[in-house]
C-alpha cells in the first residue's frame, strides 16, 4: 500500500494503474479526479476483491451488498433512525459508563506497573461499546485482563479477509500453504455467527421497551416504510456484523493513533488537558453529558488531524454505471485491485507546509472545498469501456486507449482550484512551473510513516 501511495505522490496527477498478478485498478488520488469518480450519476458502488472476501463473515451486510440485492436498500431504510441525534442521545449514557470502566481498569493497571496495549484496549472497548450501546449486551468485562473470544475471532476474521485478497490470486496458494488458516476462519465464523445468533434470539424473546430503543430494537421491529417488510434473521446477523466492522476497528485505530500523536506532543497533550480541566475540574471521571461532547473543539481538531494523517476508512470502490447511455471512452478491463492512502491527498499542499504533521488548529469560518472523499480512491471496472464525462480531467495526462500495458502518464498533472495563483509553500515555485524531474531512482518517503503505535 505505501509503495502505492509513494507512486502517486510523485506520478504524474495522481492517478496510476496497480497490477497484482491478474488483479489490476486504476487508481486516483488526485481531490479533482475523486471528485469526478464520486459522481454519483455515472459512478456507483462497487464490492471489490477485499470486500468481497468479507462476505463470508458479513454476508449481505450494508457494507457487503451487492447494488442488486433488495437487503441493501430495505437495511439501510431501516436503519436510518438508528444513527439520529435523539439516537445518539439515547446511546450516550452506556457508551460514558463503558469509557469510564475502561480507565478504570488502566487506572488498577498504571499502579501495578503493568504495560498497556493501546490498540488491543481500544478494540475491546469500541467492541464493548458496540455491544453495549447497539445492542444491549456485554461481551466482557474491560478489567477482565484475558482475551475476549469474540473481539479476537472477529478481529482475526478481518485480518484473514485482507491477506486472502492478496494471495487468492497466487494458483494453489490456499490448498498448499493456507489449509491450517482457512480451518482457524471456518471456525472463527462459527463462533462469530453462533453468539450474535444467541444474542437476537434472546432479544426477540422478549418485548419491546422504550427504555431499550437500540439497534437492536430497530432491526427487529422495524418495517422499511417503502415495502413493508422486515428484515430477517439471518439478514439482522450480518448487519450487527457490519456495525462491527465498520465501528469497531475503525474507532479503535483512530483512538489508538490519537493516543500515540498526544504522548508524543507533549504541547498538545498539555491543551487538550487544559480543555478538560476548564470544564471537569476534578480528578474524578466526570458525569459528561451529551450536548458537552460538542464543546471539546480542541479534542475535535486532534481527532480531524488524526484521520487526515492516518485514514482508518479502506480506499472507496466504485465503477462505472452501465445503465446509463454514456458516451465511453476503452480502458483496460478486469480491473481488480485498490488501494488506502494515509499521504496523499489528505498531506496534500492545501493542508499548507507542515501538512505532514499534526497540527490542530481553529476550524476556519468558511471551509475551504474539499471533495466528499478525500482518501485515496480506487477505480474499479470490469467493463471494456468507462463514461467519459468522469474521465475528462485525466485524458489530458494519461493513454486511456484500449493498449492492456499500464496507463502511461503524457503531462504533468493538472494543479487544483485551491492551488491555482499560488505558489507552492515548499519549493515557492509558480502554479505553471513544471516541478524537475526527480533523480533516477529517487522515491521520497512520507514523513509520518513511522511505527504504528
Amino acid at each position: 500500500m505505501l509503495g502505492t501511495t509513494e507512486k502517486l505522490r510523485t506520478s504524474s496527477g495522481g492517478i496510476l494503474e496497480q497490477r497484482i498478478f491478474a488483479l489490476s485498478a486504476i487508481a486516483v488520488a488526485d481531490p479533482a479526479l475523486i471528485n469526478e469518480v464520486n459522481d454519483e450519476t455515472h459512478w456507483q458502488k462497487h464490492v471489490g476483491p477485499l470486500v468481497d472476501k468479507m462476505r463470508l463473515t458479513l454476508g449481505d451486510g450494508l457494507f457487503t451488498a451487492y447494488n442488486d440485492e433488495p437487503n441493501w436498500r430495505k437495511a439501510h431504510n431501516i436503519l436510518m433512525p438508528a444513527f439520529t441525534k435523539a439516537a445518539m442521545t439515547n446511546y450516550h449514557e452506556r457508551m460514558t459508563a463503558t469509557v469510564r470502566e475502561l480507565l478504570q481498569a488502566w487506572n488498577t493497571r498504571s499502579a501495578d506497573q503493568a504495560w498497556i496495549d493501546i490498540p488491543d484496549q481500544a478494540n475491546r472497548l469500541t467492541v464493548e461499546v458496540i455491544g453495549r450501546a447497539g445492542l444491549g449486551y456485554s461481551f466482557g468485562t474491560l478489567s477482565d485482563a484475558t482475551e475476549n473470544a469474540f473481539s479476537t475471532a472477529f478481529t482475526r476474521a478481518l485480518g484473514y479477509a485482507r491477506r486472502a485478497m492478496r494471495v487468492d490470486p497466487i494458483p494453489l496458494w490456499t490448498q498448499l500453504f493456507g489449509k491450517k488458516r482457512h480451518q482457524q476462519h471456518l471456525a472463527d465464523q462459527t463462533l462469530i455467527r453462533q453468539l450474535v445468533g444467541e444474542v437476537v434470539a434472546a432479544r426477540s424473546a422478549s418485548p419491546a421497551t422504550p427504555q431499550r430503543h437500540d439497534m437492536l430494537d430497530v432491526m427487529l421491529h422495524s418495517a422499511d416504510p417503502e415495502t413493508g417488510e422486515q428484515l430477517d434473521g439471518d439478514n439482522i446477523i450480518n448487519q450487527i456484523l457490519t456495525l462491527m466492522l465498520a465501528g469497531s476497528e475503525t474507532s479503535a485505530n483512530t483512538i489508538s493513533f490519537a493516543l500515540h500523536y498526544l504522548a508524543t506532543n507533549p504541547d498538545m497533550a498539555a491543551q487538550a488537558r487544559a480543555e478538560i480541566d476548564q470544564r471537569w475540574p476534578g480528578t474524578d471521571f466526570p458525569d459528561i453529558e451529551f450536548e458537552d461532547i460538542a464543546k471539546l473543539r480542541y479534542l475535535r481538531r486532534v481527532v480531524d488531524e488524526t484521520l487526515r494523517l492516518w485514514p482508518v476508512a479502506p480506499a472507496t470502490t466504485v465503477k462505472p454505471d452501465t445503465t446509463r447511455p454514456l458516451a465511453v471512452a476503452n480502458t483496460p478491463s478486469g480491473k481488480e485491485i485498490g488501494w488506502r492512502s494515509s499521504c496523499w491527498p489528505h498531506t496534500a499542499p492545501p493542508h499548507g507546509p507542515r501538512r505532514r504533521h499534526l497540527q490542530p488548529r481553529p476550524v476556519p469560518t468558511r471551509q475551504p472545498a474539499h471533495p466528499s472523499s478525500t482518501h485515496l480512491q480506487a477505480v474499479w471496472h470490469r467493463a471494456p469501456s468507462l463514461p467519459r464525462p468522469p474521465i475528462r480531467a485525466a485524458r489530458d495526462r494519461v493513454d486511456t486507449g484500449g493498449d492492456p500495458a499500464p496507463i502511461r502518464p503524457r503531462t504533468q498533472a493538472r494543479l487544483s482550484a485551491q492551488d491555482r495563483g499560488n505558489p507552492d509553500p515548499q519549493t515557492r515555485r509558480l502554479p505553471t512551473a513544471s516541478p524537475p524531474a526527480p533523480p533516477r531512482g529517487h522515491r521520497p518517503a512520507c514523513r509520518h510513516q513511522r511505527r504504528r503505535p
